[in-house]
């Protein structure tokens, strides 16, 4: 931060820039006297610890670590928490998304296994969705927490080189690509993410 720079005002709980990206683009324009290049940071910028994320539902997540950053840094928090839910699975990996085997943001492995496991499964029973819960915390207690989805099938074999995670495997509802073969504007148009950060935003405003 530069001498003479707008104090910061919401703290997003990520390390990840394109979140906060996204958040930023959101609020542009949408709060007066909000300049979001300075004012909504990281939490590597605002100097928050890591939170862990032992909750057992996305919004469980979502909402400690907004609490968490809300409190160490005395700032509006927003905090995510996002993974895959498939039908046949009753819903999982879900929380467990990101370590589904075993191995921490392994996404090949994670990938490799869901497939094997979904090996015998029908296209017709192939129906998964991104999930992710938004969540804001202030630093008197107060909070809201938001569901955004990406709803689509599981593909067979991975498909296309961008995005990350399950990515590949995910095709959305009504196109013949993977999430893995759409652009960012694509699919920032369409995603679980976005969705649900949209539909946070009045209540972020609100206390802006």
């Amino acid at each position: 931060m530069t001498t003479g720079a707008p104090e910061p005002k919401v703290v997003l709980a990520t390390t990840n820039q394109g979140k906060l990206r996204e958040l930023r683009e959101l609020l542009r324009g949408s709060v007066s006297g909000l300049d979001v290049d300075t004012q909504v940071i990281d939490a590597a910028t605002a100097g928050a610890p890591d939170v862990v994320e032992d909750g057992v539902t996305f919004e469980a997540n979502a909402l400690k670590k907004a609490h968490a950053v809300a409190q160490h840094t005395g700032l509006i928090s927003v905090a995510d928490d996002s993974g895959l839910a498939v039908e046949v699975l009753g819903g999982a990996p879900g929380i467990f998304s990101a370590r589904w085997s075993g191995r921490h943001g392994d996404d090949t492995a994670n990938l490799q296994l869901l497939l094997a496991q979904l090996g015998d499964v029908p296209d017709a029973h192939r129906a998964a969705a991104f999930v992710c819960a938004a969540a804001l915390a202030t630093p008197d207690g107060a909070e809201h927490v938001e569901r955004g989805y990406l709803n689509g099938s599981l593909l067979r074999a991975p498909q296309g080189e961008g995005g990350f995670g399950y990515d590949p495997i995910l095709q959305p509802e009504g196109m013949d690509r993977s999430c893995a073969e759409l652009s960012s504007a694509e699919k920032n148009a369409i995603s679980h993410r976005g969705h649900a950060f949209r539909a946070l935003l009045p209540h972020l405003i609100e206390v802006l």
